[in-house]
């Protein structure tokens, strides 16, 4: 795999003088080490106010340590496009051990991929060491610095090297671009800078080879493509299809946080769109693609789409937004078919037909992505919630009104009724109720064949006691 990579760097960089650009023996076998392209803070012109103090902290003190020490990634493909980074990485040559010793508030995580976790009160700052190919050290049998599956996925990557053949490793060239704190330069390995400017994502080394080390890079690919609006490029899109299937064999938990990833950074109808177009949103939710796929009765993409877009205004909002509601849009459909069938089959009634089918749907769901139980349960009162809003009279309006879930279940009826389902315009009533004074929201209420005034109960009859 290292070969074919530095193969493909060859490629990259084939216009590049070969005796300045690239480091090649004439023993085949040998690896290809791409360039070095620096690229002078007049050019790439990253304001250092931008930059993460912690971040160049950290940096600072392993270079002060004897170590190199480089912000790296996203963070400056971020900043180049004029973007502001969601967080900062620092890459080094120090070991994971070696860099935990350097900082008071630091710690060692991970197995597969060892990291450093270094704390500046509520923000961490991620310090990976320099990783070579999985397989350039073949005289490991033990597994326990990098271990690769039979179908290609790799297991463990604990492989150290340097910081070209940490560039070699990382998946698409605008990823592989480093910045120095000391001369402020940024250090291109993979043309990736050309890339950038381009509004191109390619793939480092050979695409198919890329995806069945590790699946989730296809994910990856959509998610810069909506984020970025990037054109995947040909190569690099090719294979994802045929290897979309492959994504059932990552563990749930880590695929539910790339989902929250693609749908809860700003950008989730572009995710969206890019998931159908790839084939990789019926392995995240393979219950979801099925109806769509069918002619079930139901505006189930509209709703979703709905559902996406009204988070990426929240987001742009800066208002919150929580899994349990995106989850509970996503996944209402299927529970409600599923209840109508319970109903039917088992001539169950409304409230223990859907409280089943919530069991069974949530119950297939974390077999792809695992849904923690924080949001699960509220994904279940949500729904609950359906059944109970069209009942108004009496009391009943203003008890659900304080109900902790009313507001995620009111924002699912509108997204329903938004999306074609004929509800009678029960969303609208509950938008006047909201606005409504007292007086008004009495008189609706009775409109609805009950009073708001709680009737008094009789008092209970006391038995006299016999004295002793």
């Amino acid at each position: 795999m290292f070969k074919t990579i530095g193969l493909a760097f060859r490629k990259i960089f084939g216009g590049h003088n070969q005796t300045d650009s690239e480091n090649i023996d004439s023993n085949e076998d040998t690896v290809i080490t791409a360039s070095k392209r620096i690229i002078h803070e007049e050019e790439h012109q990253i304001p250092r106010r931008y930059l993460d103090d912690n971040a160049i902290k950290v940096a600072y003190r392993l270079t002060d340590a004897g170590y190199e020490g480089y912000l790296v990634g996203g963070c400056i493909r971020d900043l180049l496009l004029k973007k502001k980074p969601k967080d900062f990485d620092v890459a080094t040559n120090a070991h994971p051990e070696e860099a935990a010793d350097l900082f008071r508030r630091a710690r060692l995580i991970g197995r597969r991929f060892k990291l450093v976790h270094v704390r500046f009160g509520r923000e961490i700052i991620e310090v990976a060491t320099f990783r070579a190919s999985h397989d350039s050290q073949p005289e490991n049998e033990s597994g326990e610095q990098g271990k690769q599956c039979d179908s290609g996925m790799i297991l463990r990557d604990n492989v150290y090297g340097t910081i070209e053949d940490d560039a070699l490793r990382r998946d698409f060239t605008v990823n592989a671009l480093y910045y120095c704190p000391n001369d402020h330069c940024v250090y291109d390995f993979a043309n990736g800078y050309e890339d950038l400017k381009k509004g191109t994502l390619r793939m480092i080394g050979d695409p198919e080879a890329r995806y069945k080390e590790d699946p989730v890079r296809m994910l990856r690919a959509a998610r810069f493509a909506a984020k970025l609006d990037f054109t995947i490029e040909p190569a690099t899109e090719a294979p994802i299809r045929d290897l979309a299937p492959m994504l059932k064999r990552i563990a749930p938990a880590r695929l539910f946080d790339e989902t929250l990833k693609l749908f809860q950074s700003g950008h989730a109808i572009n995710s969206f769109e890019q998931l159908s177009r790839l084939d990789l949103f019926e392995p995240l939710f393979p219950q979801v693609q099925k109806l769509l796929d069918s002619d079930a009765p139901v505006p189930l993409e509209k709703i979703i789409q709905n559902a996406l877009k009204n988070t990426d205004r929240r987001l742009a909002q800066r208002k919150s937004v929580t899994p349990a509601f995106l989850f509970a849009a996503i996944l209402w459909y299927p529970a409600q078919l599923r209840m109508q069938q319970l109903m039917r089959e088992n001539k169950m009634p409304p409230l223990p037909a859907l409280h089943e089918a919530a069991n069974q749907i949530i119950g297939e769901q974390v077999k792809s992505t695992a849904i923690p139980r924080r949001f699960s349960t509220p994904i279940r009162e949500i729904w609950e919630m359906q059944l109970r809003l069209p009942r108004r009279n009496g009391n009943k309006a203003m008890r659900l009104l304080e109900q902790p879930r009313f507001r995620a279940s009111y924002d699912l009826l509108l997204l329903r009724e938004q999306s074609g389902e004929e509800l009678g315009g029960l969303s609208q009533w509950w938008t006047d109720f909201q606005n409504a004074d007292h007086k008004a929201r009495e008189q609706m209420v009775q409109s609805q064949g009950g009073s708001q005034k709680r009737r008094r109960n009789k008092p209970k009859k006391v038995k006299p006691t016999s004295e002793s």
